[in-house]
């Protein structure tokens, strides 16, 4: 994930935004880490899902054909 330090400053020009606005810089640089946040969301949710594994009530593995290949060919499970 992104440092404490970007997720401030990605707040706080959020916050700017609303209240008085921003330069073009501004603008930039806010463009600039929200990418770099989704980019960083987007491999921790990618990493989650590819190491899950689903179960049924009965205690059967009912993990999707598509994830279990993905686990087997990174040697998962």
């Amino acid at each position: 994930m992104l440092s404490a330090e970007k997720i401030a400053r990605i707040n706080e020009l959020a916050k700017k935004s609303k209240t008085e606005g921003l330069t073009g810089e501004e603008k930039q640089e806010q463009v600039h880490l929200r990418q770099e946040y989704l980019q960083a969301f987007r491999r921790s949710m990618r990493n989650t899902v590819e190491t899950v594994r689903v179960f049924d009530p009965e205690g059967n593995e009912v993990t999707p054909k598509k994830v279990k290949d993905i686990q087997n060919k990174k040697r998962m499970h």
